[in-house]
């Protein structure tokens, strides 16, 4: 659409209503919506003074600041607007034919509106496109929060349960028997000093990794412990009464996670069974071929001799499992027909 030149409009109003449409805009961010009103006034008044709805781009350029800023519920109003806005100007253009001189104010006027409603739906797609990566972003962070909250808790528990559970056995063989069997009671005393100077161990190792800082060595990322180190669980629970069968036959050599995963597995199968079955026999299987570790720990039930179970808190086996389930296995856990218990896990690598 082009101006309306019939009017006698000197050169001085012009550029006085050009410029009231464009200083403010210097100071759009600062006072978004101020800033729109002004202008929209003074587009109202260049359009009246016959300077032609393209005054009605400077409103337009401070809308879209206050579209993409201001927070409101829209819904699909700005698919609609826009959708509307933008058709109906096009059809204006469209029908104004070649020998078109602007038209009456009233379409000049709806011109300029029909540019000011495409411009707030545009802005608010923005907005909203904005909104959700942000909301997206937050979420991921929250989600990454949780699972790092339970990955600790897993550790935690790991390297805590299984040495404190083994403690509390020995200390109980220690305070059944020290008046009758002093040297039975001295050895569990060993055994008790042996298992907390590797807890210790195993705790500050956890809390290394946990607080290491960028550009630590790739020494300090690898992980703990592995299948090489499933000799020290099954001594610590021999040392409990639980007598081990350890069978590991690995063609394969599986990935640092898989293993450690399977070494954390292994460890909380026979904290149970030296809390709730020693003494007893236990057989564990690791085998590792075609690209999938499997874990069967079995034992044959409590032994004559048993003592009252350790309590838990049944954090062991959801550990396990989630420890499973993150390396896209699979975990199942319980008692076997006649006596006895088993926990069998596959990981794949």
């Amino acid at each position: 659409m082009r101006p309306d030149t019939g009017g006698a409009l000197s050169g001085t109003t012009a550029w006085l209503l050009s410029l009231a449409t464009a200083l403010p805009l210097a100071v759009r961010r600062l006072w978004p919506v101020p800033v729109f009103v002004i202008v929209l006034i003074a587009s109202c008044a260049a359009l009246a003074a016959g300077l032609g709805p393209v005054v009605f781009l400077a409103a337009a350029y401070a809308l879209y600041l206050v579209a993409t800023t201001q927070r409101r519920q829209t819904g699909r109003s700005a698919v609609l607007v826009g959708g509307a806005s933008a058709a109906a100007a096009a059809l204006l253009t469209v029908t104004g034919g070649q020998h078109y001189e602007g038209g009456t104010r009233a379409v000049q006027l709806l011109f300029g509106l029909l540019v000011l409603g495409a411009t707030w739906a545009a802005g608010t797609a923005v907005r909203e496109r904005r909104e959700s990566l942000r909301r997206a972003i937050e979420q991921a962070s929250e989600q990454a929060k949780v699972e790092e909250r339970i990955r600790i808790a897993r550790d935690i528990h790991d390297v805590v349960t299984h040495s404190v559970g083994l403690i509390a056995i020995k200390a109980g063989v220690a305070n059944h028997v020290v008046a009758t069997h002093p040297e039975e009671a001295r050895e569990a005393l060993t055994v008790i000093e042996d298992i907390s100077r590797r807890a210790l161990r195993d705790m500050r190792a956890t809390l290394k990794v946990l607080r290491r800082e960028q550009g630590d060595g790739a020494r300090d990322l690898r992980p703990v412990h592995g299948l090489s180190d499933l000799p020290l669980l099954v001594r610590s629970a021999e040392a409990a009464g639980v007598r081990i069968d350890l069978r590991c036959d690995c063609a394969e050599e599986p990935s640092d996670g898989v293993a450690l995963a399977a070494f954390r597995i292994v460890q909380e199968a026979l904290t149970n069974v030296a809390k709730h079955a020693a003494p007893t026999r236990c057989l564990v299987q690791v085998t590792a071929e075609e690209g999938v570790l499997t874990i069967d720990v079995t034992d044959d039930g409590p032994g004559s001799g048993h003592r009252a179970s350790v309590p838990g808190g049944g954090m062991g086996l959801i550990g396990m499992k989630e420890r499973a389930a993150a390396h896209g296995g699979t975990l199942t856990a319980g008692p076997r027909p006649g006596a006895g218990f088993q926990v069998v896990a596959t990981l794949p690598y």
